[in-house]
């Protein structure tokens, strides 16, 4: 009875060594994956969890993470929604892979600043937040961010063409987060050599009454052109700057006729 018993136990200890090898052969993760808590995420320098960031700026983001073995890496990843660059704008896809001593151990908290390209267009991009443990164990979460721009420009309405003598009309409206601090208007000829009588032209005046501070308003002027301001092709530049530094320019061309 005795041996009987003996060789069941033999069997089932090979019986329990053949399977937990089986389980390590075939790949299977041991342990339950990590868990991702409190994904937050927005304007890096108020660390805002709204989920806004502007560009040229950064994007602040931040997490608790879970783990019952060592975190071996936290992966970013953040790319656009069918964003058409524009003239001067670049695609922006993002990924970065961190293997800091803080975030290999058990239960670190996420947390990182990414600069975000100034050349890049506004709108919604899609981030992804990956974490591997040791064993390698995955878990990932996602969400979504609007990156826009600090000041932005809207139905512009400019003449194409204005009498000497006489003057011409621009609006447009803007939105500026920080508040307007003022808007440059520079306007100069093409290669334009006067004749008798006629005087070269290059305007530039600052605008600021009606403006300083506002954070939504609608830009409307008349500006002069002098009687003996050469006819021709000329070039104006907008240039809103507001009050933390940050500027946005935009141009266009204007007929001065006789």
């Amino acid at each position: 009875m005795k041996t009987i018993l003996k060789n069941v136990s033999v069997i089932a200890l090979i019986a329990t060594t053949l399977f937990s090898c089986n389980n390590d052969d075939d790949g299977t993760p041991v342990g339950a994956a990590p868990v991702i808590n409190n994904f937050e995420y927005g304007e890096g320098s108020t660390h805002s969890t709204d989920p806004v960031a502007y560009k040229g700026a950064d994007i602040h983001l931040e997490a608790d993470i879970t783990a019952e073995n060592i975190v071996s890496s936290i992966t970013i990843d953040i790319h656009a929604h069918d964003l058409t660059p524009a003239e001067g704008e670049v695609e922006w896809d993002y990924e970065n892979v961190y293997t800091d001593a803080d975030y290999q151990v058990i239960n670190p908290t996420f947390h990182e600043h990414i600069d975000v390209p100034a050349n890049i267009p506004a709108g919604e991009y899609h981030m992804t937040l990956t974490v591997i443990d040791e064993l390698g164990n995955s878990t990932e979460v996602e969400g979504h961010i609007d990156i826009l721009d600090y000041i932005s420009v809207s139905d512009l309405n400019i003449d194409s063409s204005v009498a000497r003598g006489s003057d011409f009309h621009a609006e447009f409206m803007i939105d500026a987060v920080n508040g307007i601090h003022g808007i440059d208007v520079d306007i100069h000829a093409h290669d334009i050599v006067p004749g008798a009588g006629e005087v070269e032209w290059d305007y530039e005046n600052e605008f600021t009454t009606g403006y300083h501070g506002e954070t939504e308003v609608e830009f409307h002027e008349h500006i002069d052109v002098p009687a003996n301001a050469p006819a021709g092709e000329y070039h104006i530049t907008f240039t809103i700057e507001d009050e933390d530094g940050n500027t946005h320019e935009f141009e266009t061309h204007i007929d001065v006729t006789e």
